[in-house]
């Protein structure tokens, strides 16, 4: 009998860990970029400083595109899954979607009427305030494009795999309550008719597609036929919450359910939001 499947299992965190170390990677990498970016020579540089951004993204992309195979190998053999499987290479982010993602980042920088920019009080900061604000930002868009790459492989090869069921949401402890609330569901995702709005019990909406925002660390975990899946402790008590204080209340789920997180982590988890 295979052994079951969980978001908290050992080779679970491992893997989050290694894709979260290469984050971390690429956020040091980034920085050292910085240096591009000219103040008094914005228009220049800051292309330059988005095309080096673009290279690096290819780097680090194929890397976490690497470790997501691997991992999935991995679980598939772990699963007892007969036969081998070619696990797909996902298209990298297309170049327009990177410098929009770069550009967003770096919106408050330029000289610009006050009421253009994200908020006034951002327009107002100093420029040396404002680039390290904007590279905050650049670097939380980056880490993301990158860890899509790795996640898409894995979305893509259970899509594919007809051994494989689905895929659950692995976040850390201490995440953001979209991420518990999509974390408690379990091995639900496969594809968009499974977790779109006719069928996501727990949350309706555009955003019931599986999403990843910024400087988010979930990983999918992918799930095959004859496995059972187990919630980690930390997702079944997301769960509880979830039923107790968010359930019964459409449209109005994530907000009761962020509040219950809220409450919950202040009494558990002091400092960790």
């Amino acid at each position: 009998m295979a052994p079951p499947a969980s978001d908290g299992s050992g080779s679970a965190a491992r893997f989050r860990r290694t894709q979260g170390g290469l984050a971390a990677s690429l956020r040091r990498d980034m920085r050292r970029l910085r240096r591009l970016i000219v103040p008094s020579r914005l228009q220049a540089s800051v292309p330059d400083w988005i095309e080096a951004v673009r290279a690096l993204l290819g780097e680090y992309g194929a890397a976490s595109v690497a470790l997501a195979a691997d991992f999935y190998d991995a679980q598939r053999v772990e699963a007892g899954v007969p036969g081998r499987f070619a696990v797909p290479v996902p298209d990298p982010p297309p170049d327009e979607q990177v410098e929009a993602s770069l550009r967003w980042a770096t919106k408050d920088v330029w000289p610009r009427d006050p009421e253009a920019a994200t908020t006034t009080d951002a327009q107002l900061e100093p420029l040396d305030v404002r680039l390290d604000q904007a590279e905050k930002k650049a670097e939380g868009v980056a880490e993301r494009l990158m860890l899509n790459q790795g996640r898409q492989t894995i979305r893509e090869a259970v899509q594919r795999d007809r051994y494989a069921v689905a895929y659950a949401r692995a976040a850390a402890l201490g995440a953001c309550s979209f991420c518990a609330l999509m974390s408690s569901r379990g091995a639900v995702y496969k594809d968009l008719d499974a977790v779109g709005r006719a069928a996501d019990e727990k949350f309706t909406g555009a955003d019931s597609v599986i999403k990843f925002h910024n400087s988010c660390r979930c990983q999918p975990i992918p799930v095959f036929r004859g496995q059972r899946f187990e919630l980690s402790p930390k997702a079944q008590e997301w769960d509880r919450l979830y039923r107790d204080y968010a359930a019964g209340h459409p449209g109005d789920q994530l907000r009761l359910f962020r509040k219950a997180l809220a409450d919950h982590n202040a009494r558990t988890l002091p400092g960790a939001f």
